[in-house]
């Protein structure tokens, strides 16, 4: 195997674009390449960009312009990759440049530097594919784009409208997903509950049995997979609340990742998203009813255009009457191409930030009020790592991988990444909990 050609890998960006690194080095393996994980030993080096927000721009420009120092030869592909003038301005020796979901053109790419291997004992791979998370849990792509036209958003331009992956074929990656030992699957897209819309929920199949291509139903059928089911990115519609039964029901995890973006109606209606925060808030409480144990996770953009200080209070004033259990912000970034860029009453930098810390001061005393309501309480937790002090590193129901909390266990004996353990909840910080086997 020391003459088969290596690529070198580099992944940015959200879930998403983890999915898509996925999809390509499942191919380059399918294929008889080898992954290297340096860029000495690579024959050419990938990159998989975000251009989401002007630093995550940056990120990606300075991990290019590395692969070009480390190594020379130098392939981008991803979100940043659709703004091609941007990279090929910044860094006009990389080979190729492609946008995002474009395993195709990636794949063409490097055949063109390395031609195709030819060994059939290096094109066997997994059938749940490359990952690049750990083996216990797996991120579940289940659509690609979006429909809408968020004024701070320039993803529908470098991802293209929404287009549903078949519910078929997403069963099957589930099941080959948790046949191969993943725990925990967590279902992405840039709009969960949009899925099917474009396909107008047309009925599919798995393992010759109907099933519609809808939000409801596929969280229903991958219920039954006995793996926790995690929800991101999902659209306030008002279907969603018929997923609330199925949380309360142990069918999948209580959590829902739902981007309000903000609270004021204005700046709502200026962002051309949902603008009315009482009904929300109904939502939210109605929501709760149902299932007392649902952990909210959501983001907000503070510095907006136009937003005014009245406005920013009233964004906090939500924020107290929520009570959301997982909070992001994120001061407004003028990101290349945004409509939302052409607005009046630009936001000077330093009050967008003085906004930003003040809206995670106050989430903050209601992230750990809430967490300390949970001490005395016993729950099943995910094992995570076991660190060097022999402690475990676990995830309760309400924690995402590496975007919300953990659960510390104090004598990890016997335990490894990827088992489910009972445990009590001893102490509390606003990110953490800290428990003791039961």
């Amino acid at each position: 195997m020391a003459n088969l050609p290596k690529v070198g890998f580099v992944s940015l960006g959200c879930p998403k674009a983890t999915s898509d690194s996925e999809r390509i080095l499942t191919q380059l393996r399918a294929e008889g390449y080898l992954i290297s994980s340096s860029y000495q030993d690579a024959d050419v080096v990938v990159v998989n960009t975000c251009g989401f927000i002007d630093a995550a721009v940056e990120e990606s420009l300075d991990a290019i312009g590395e692969a070009l120092r480390e190594n020379g030869k130098v392939i981008v592909t991803g979100c940043l990759g659709a703004r091609e003038g941007v990279i090929e301005a910044a860094h006009p020796a990389v080979l190729a440049v492609t946008g995002p979901h474009a395993t195709e053109e990636v794949m063409a790419a490097v055949h063109a530097q390395l031609p195709k291997p030819h060994d059939p004992y290096t094109d066997l791979i997994p059938p749940q594919g490359v990952r690049l998370t750990p083996g216990h849990y797996a991120y579940l792509k289940i659509s690609e784009g979006c429909n809408h036209r968020c004024s701070f958003c320039i993803i529908p331009s470098l991802r293209g409208d929404l287009v549903s992956r078949p519910v078929g074929e997403v069963m099957n990656e589930a099941e080959a997903l948790v046949k191969a030992g993943a725990k925990e699957l967590l279902v992405i897209s840039q709009d969960t509950s949009a899925y099917g819309v474009d396909v107008k929920y047309r009925t599919g199949f798995w393992n010759g049995r109907p099933l519609k291509t809808r939000m409801t139903e596929l969280v229903s059928a991958l219920g039954e997979l006995g793996a926790w089911v995690r929800l991101h990115y999902v659209y306030p519609y008002p279907h969603v609340d018929e997923v609330i039964p199925l949380m309360q029901s142990g069918r999948v995890l209580p959590y829902l990742d739902i981007p309000f973006q903000h609270a004021s109606p204005r700046i709502l209606k200026l962002m051309k998203r949902p603008a009315a925060a009482e009904k929300t808030l109904d939502r939210i409480k109605a929501w709760r009813e149902a299932c007392p144990d649902l952990t909210l996770r959501s983001t907000f953009i503070v510095g907006f255009p136009g937003e005014t200080e009245a406005e920013f209070e009233e964004l906090l004033a939500f924020l107290d009457e929520a009570q959301l259990d997982r909070v992001g912000c994120f001061a407004y970034s003028p990101v290349e191409g945004a409509k939302a860029n052409e607005l009046p009453g630009a936001v000077p930098e330093e009050v967008k930030e003085e906004r930003r810390a003040r809206f995670m001061e106050k989430q903050a005393g209601i992230s750990a009020r809430r967490l300390e309501q949970k001490i005395g309480r016993e729950m099943t937790v995910l094992v995570d790592e076991i660190d060097e002090e022999g402690d475990a590193v676990a995830r309760s129901p309400a924690d995402a991988p590496e975007i919300d909390g953990v659960v510390f266990i104090a004598d990890a004996e016997n335990l490894q990444p990827g088992d489910f353990v009972k445990v009590r909840i001893t102490d509390a910080t606003e990110h953490d909990l800290w428990a003791e086997k039961t």
